[in-house]
Order: C-alpha cells, then structure tokens, then sequence
C-alpha cells in the first residue's frame, strides 16, 4: 500500500496502472466511514498477492488528485487499468462487496504471465512472440540486453511500450550504460555528485551532456532527496 500525493500521482497510480491494477481509496481523516473502509480494502488488496495495487489518497492534503476524479463524497474508491478508470463505488461496503469489486480486477495468469515469471531470455522472448507488447516481458527483455551489452537492441525493443516512470528508467540505464567502459551506466558509480557537476557546465550548450545528466536524474528516481537538487539546478542554469 501507497500513499500517494498530487506529485505522485501520475507515477505511482497512472504509469503503475499500465503495469497492474490499482485501486485508489480517497479518504480522509474526519470521515467514519473511510476509517471503516481502509482495514477492509487493505486486507482484500493484500489477498491478491501483488496482483493488484492499494494506493490511499488523503483529499484534504492534495486537491488536484480529488479534482481529477471528481470526487463529491468520500470514501470513493476508483480501480484504473492501463491509465483509465474501469471501476469505482463511494462508501464503505462490506468486505465482501469489497472483495468482487477487486477480484474482478485480478488478471488471470496466462501462458506469456508465466514465460515472464520465468525470467531468463529464451522464455521472455516466447513470451513477446506469444504478446508483441508484453509490458513485464520488454521491460525483462531490455534489462538483460543491456546487462550483456546489446544497448541498441534494449532501446529499440523499449520503443514498443507508451512512456512510462519504469520504460523511461529503463531506457536511460540503457543511455548510461552505452556510455560506460563496464557496461554499469555512466551514473551509477560512486562519484555520482561529481559527475552531475561536471556535467552541469555543459548541459546547456551539449546536447549529449544534457541527456546524461537527465538520464542520471531518471536513474537517482524521485525518491531520492538529490533529485529534486540536481533538477532545480539544472533548470537554473537552462533558463
């Protein structure tokens, strides 16, 4: 479980639905009804086993997320697949009304789910010859090709999924490691820092030196406390 935040909101419930389903519970601390609700879904969601998502919303903390789903009443749960919203209810149901609402959402394991449990190359590659746009197969794919130093294979197989937090992730490891003598991505080394200021210099004028620094940024994530550092001081020396 999640709790997700205006600034969160399109990685950890819009990219993350492209990958699995999310559940979304808007609530808030004055509501009865949502202190009821909340033990109920968790427990549900937590049955699933991963296959699907909880993420919790507090409504009076970030707005923009309660405008985007129009909420009126709470508690308001919405279930979202591949970016779009396929179900919802308002108010605290029974746990077993709670229960078909998410067990409708669990996808059923196909013969291309398993290939890609499998995890080697032989499998995730029967995987994408079973679903050309597997999400977990290209995504499996490219990580190994790029661990075995196939970068222009990774990046070609990446252009298959619709931008994502984990495609763009991805695609910048693979940037980074292209440019690096062990394969290990330019940015990953322990003089991370160092490097993010010697490329500062010349982000504005260097193309190259830009796309690393950004690609160094995507690798940090946006939990790590740098991030937000680096990216305003890349913003202070473009404009």
């Amino acid at each position: 479980m999640v709790d997700v935040t205006d600034a969160t909101f399109e990685r950890d419930v819009l990219d993350r639905s492209v990958e699995v389903p999310v559940v979304v519970d808007l609530w808030a601390e004055w509501c009865g009804p949502c202190r009821t609700l909340g033990p109920i879904i968790e427990r549900v969601v937590a049955a699933t086993d991963g296959r699907v998502e909880l993420v919790k919303v507090d409504v009076d903390a970030n707005p923009r997320v309660s405008a985007t789903f129009d909420v009126k009443s709470i508690p308001a749960v919405f279930a979202l697949r591949d970016r779009r919203v396929v179900d919802s209810f308002i108010g605290a149901l029974p746990e077993a009304q709670v229960k078909a609402f998410v067990d409708k959402l669990v996808p059923v394991t196909s013969e291309t789910d398993l290939l890609v449990a499998a995890g080697d190359e032989a499998s995730l590659r029967q995987a994408l010859e079973l679903d050309h746009d597997h999400p977990g197969a290209v995504l499996a794919l490219a990580d190994l090709l790029i661990d075995s130093d196939r970068i222009e294979e990774a990046l070609e197989l990446l252009k298959r999924l619709p931008e994502t937090a984990e495609v763009r992730r991805v695609s910048a490891r693979a940037r980074l490691a292209a440019g690096s003598a062990d394969g290990s991505g330019a940015g990953s080394g322990d003089d991370v820092e160092g490097r993010f200021e010697s490329l500062l210099g010349r982000v504005k004028d260097d193309e190259s030196a830009r796309q690393e620094y950004l690609d160094m940024l995507e690798l940090l994530g946006a939990d790590d406390p740098r991030t937000s550092q680096y990216r305003r001081a890349l913003a202070a020396r473009l404009y």
